[in-house]
C-alpha cells in the first residue's frame, strides 16, 4: 500500500495540481533577503565610476584601437609585399628560363669549324708557332701594359 500512496502523491503533485495553484503564485512577489550594509556599500562602489576612471577607460580603449588599427595596417602591408615579391619571383623565373633557352639556342647555332675556316681562309689568320706564345706573370689586375717588344 505504500507504493500506492506514493503514486497518488506523485500524481497530485503533477502538472494538474500546479496549474490550479498558478493563479495564486503569479500574484505573490518573490521574497528578498535583507542585505547587510557592507554588502550594499560594496555593490554601490562596484557600480560607481568616477570621471577619472571613465577617462582612463576611454583613453585605454582609444590606445588599444589605435594599436590594433596600426597592427592591421602593417599586416596588410606585409601581405601586399609578399604578393609583390611572389609576382616578381615568378616574372624573374620566366625571364631566366627564356634567357637560358635563348643562350642555349645561340650556343648550339654557333659552328666553330665554320668560324675557323673563315678566320684562316678569308682573314688570313694562322695558328701560333712554337715560341710565339709568351707567358706573363700574374699581376693583381687584369690589365697588362706593354712598353717594349717582348723578343
Amino acid at each position: 500500500m505504500a507504493t500506492r500512496n506514493y503514486r497518488r502523491t506523485a500524481y497530485l503533485e503533477g502538472t494538474a495540481a500546479k496549474q490550479l495553484e498558478r493563479g495564486f503564485e503569479a500574484e505573490k512577489l518573490p521574497v528578498r533577503k535583507k542585505v547587510s550594509n557592507t554588502t550594499r556599500k560594496n555593490r554601490e562602489k562596484m557600480f560607481h565610476m568616477n570621471l577619472g576612471y571613465v577617462a582612463f577607460l576611454v583613453i585605454a580603449l582609444a590606445l588599444a584601437t589605435f594599436t590594433l588599427c596600426g597592427y592591421i595596417e602593417l599586416q596588410s602591408g606585409i601581405t601586399n609585399h609578399v604578393k609583390q615579391i611572389s609576382e616578381m619571383e615568378a616574372e624573374y623565373n620566366s625571364l631566366k628560363m627564356a634567357n637560358d633557352e635563348e643562350y642555349n639556342r645561340i650556343t648550339s647555332s654557333v659552328d666553330l669549324e665554320k668560324i675557323r675556316a673563315i678566320a684562316i681562309g678569308e682573314l688570313g689568320m694562322v695558328y701560333a708557332q712554337d715560341g710565339q706564345i709568351i707567358q706573363i706573370e700574374n699581376t693583381e689586375t687584369d690589365y697588362v701594359h706593354q712598353t717594349a717588344d717582348l723578343k
